[in-house]
Formats: C-alpha cells, structure tokens, sequence
C-alpha cells in the first residue's frame, strides 16, 4: 500500500516496512539496461529473501549503499548509525583500536528496510556473529585482466577439478560483475589464517601449474593478462558478495548460485541474471545442500601437499 507522499509500506512478516521515495531510479538504463527503481529493489529482495536469508542469517554485514542512485555518491557502511530500528540484529565486532557494531539480516523485514535505505549490495562476512574468527566459507574469487568470461570459465573449470581431486565440495557463483565465486563450505573449526594460507597454496598450485593464463600476483602491474585468483577475502574482516546480491551496475545485474553443469552453457556470464529473473534461478536450487557439508581441511591439506610433493 502506498501513502499519499510517495511512501509505500510493505507487509513483511509481523511488521511494516515504509519504503521511502520508491519511485527513485537507482539503476538508469541505456542500451541493452532496463531502468529500475528503488521499489523494483525492494520488491525482488521480497521475492528473493527465502533463497537469500539462508546466506545472510547470523553473518556481519556490509552494506554498499546508493542512496541517489549510481550516479551518486557510494557508501560503504560497516557501523549500524542509530536510527535504525531496534528490532533490526546488531552485533559488535572488535577492530583495531575498538569495536564495530554491524548489522545482521536475520528476516525479511531485515532486507526489506535496508533496500529502503537504498543498500544495493549486501557484502557479508565468511563467518557468522557467534563466532567471528572462525569462518564457515572460504572463497576464492576469479577476476579476469578484461572483462573476458572465457578465462573466467576455463578458471573455474580448472579450479574445480583440483578441488575435486582434493576430495572438498564447491559452489558455483556468478558475482554480476565479471567473474566467478568458488566457495568452499567449511566445520567452522580453522581460524582465518589456517584457511587464508590453505586457499593461497590451492591458488598458487594452479597458477604453477598454468602459469601463462593464471596468476596470484596481489599487484595488478604483475598480472599482465593473466586471471587473478584473488583468496584475499579469506581473511578477518573481509567480506564477499552475498549470493542474490545486487550488484551496482546498469540493468540490476545479481550475484546468482548456478551448478557446475551450468558453466558449460554458452548464455552463462557473470551478469547473466538481473532483478528481472534471478528468483527463477533461485528457484532452481542450484547449491541443492551443498553448503551443509562443510568440511575440515586437515584431509584436504594433506592431499594437495601430497600433489605439491
């Protein structure tokens, strides 16, 4: 329902949310790109929140927000300011010199009142709230020199077979920028470092192995044209893009779950879904309990060293 100065307060759960300026363009068009609004973002976060949540629950975030739009100014938003309503999840996290107060997603209404504030990217921790220093995923993320999906393709193809042969379960994400997410579900037992030095051997593993197309140089003037398999994210603090995720480019494009069978059709790219039709996709249930094998890496790490010799 909306209210005669332009507010439209939506039902989400027990509660209502009032969204605010929900004719406001947040995405301009042009080209290929449809328009959409903020009640467009509110309205695909109310479709996907039972696919999303799962991934949000319980975790830190990160909000990326754009409050004119794309064309204006971007915050990144890690301290939860004041106003926010009280029966929205906090938790406070110790940083350099003291602490930050987050915010979690725990609920619809969650998502539905940061949309409102026009958060277009919700970028979450590896961990969750109950125990920060010990993430549950680990990521690692394949960025291409150029906007070239092809190398992205064959990365992510080569990178999952070494994961196989490490006897470890991954999902497929596209980032709805230019490249992939492989995410590896992990016991929650390893602190940061134990995983960040594991993710870094299994990168530089491959990129000795294909040292023409692959590269884990931190610097870009080191990386030439080859991919970057970027583990950086594996670390205290970071965050990765949430699955079914907006990301800020024209058209809306999503951060979509998708099997590894799907990397073999020709349609897949990195923005492939848009606010448009990622719920179909979700709907699919591409990780189809996937992330509920996370695994201890003791195995793993004894595998690839074998393989190192």
């Amino acid at each position: 329902m909306s209210g005669g100065d332009g507010t439209r307060r939506v039902r989400a759960g027990r509660r209502t949310v009032e969204v605010h300026r929900a004719d406001k363009v947040l995405f301009p068009g042009g080209g290929d790109a449809k328009e959409h609004t903020k009640g467009d973002l509110v309205d695909y976060h109310r479709a996907v929140a039972p696919f999303m949540l799962p991934h949000l629950r319980g975790r830190p975030l990160m909000l990326e927000r754009h409050p004119d739009g794309l064309d204006g100014p971007t915050f990144m938003q890690k301290n939860t300011p004041d106003h926010y309503p009280e029966w929205i999840t906090r938790v406070e996290v110790a940083k350099e010199g003291g602490t930050v107060r987050h915010v979690v997603c725990d609920d619809t209404a969650t998502l539905l009142y940061l949309a409102d504030q026009a958060a277009v990217t919700l970028h979450r921790w590896l961990s969750r709230a109950d125990s920060v220093d010990h993430p549950d995923r680990l990521v690692f993320d394949l960025d291409p020199a150029q906007d070239d999906f092809d190398a992205v393709r064959e990365a992510a193809r080569l990178l999952g077979e070494l994961l196989d042969e490490l006897e470890l379960p991954s999902a497929l994400m596209t980032t709805g920028s230019r490249g992939l997410h492989v995410i590896v579900p992990l016991n929650g037992r390893h602190d940061f470092d134990e995983v960040r030095s594991f993710a870094r051997d299994v990168a530089d593993t491959l990129a000795d192995a294909h040292p023409d197309r692959l590269t884990t140089a931190a610097r870009k003037k080191d990386r030439g044209e080859r991919l970057y398999l970027d583990v950086q994210r594996n670390a205290y603090a970071q965050t990765a893009v949430a699955p079914f995720t907006v990301r800020p480019r024209p058209g809306a494009p999503v951060a979509t779950p998708v099997t590894w069978d799907q990397l073999d059709d020709p349609e897949l790219h990195a923005r492939r879904w848009t606010i448009a039709d990622a719920v179909e996709q979700a709907r699919t249930n591409p990780w189809s309990g996937l992330l509920n094998r996370g695994r201890a890496l003791g195995p793993a790490r004894r595998r690839l060293n074998a393989l190192r010799g």
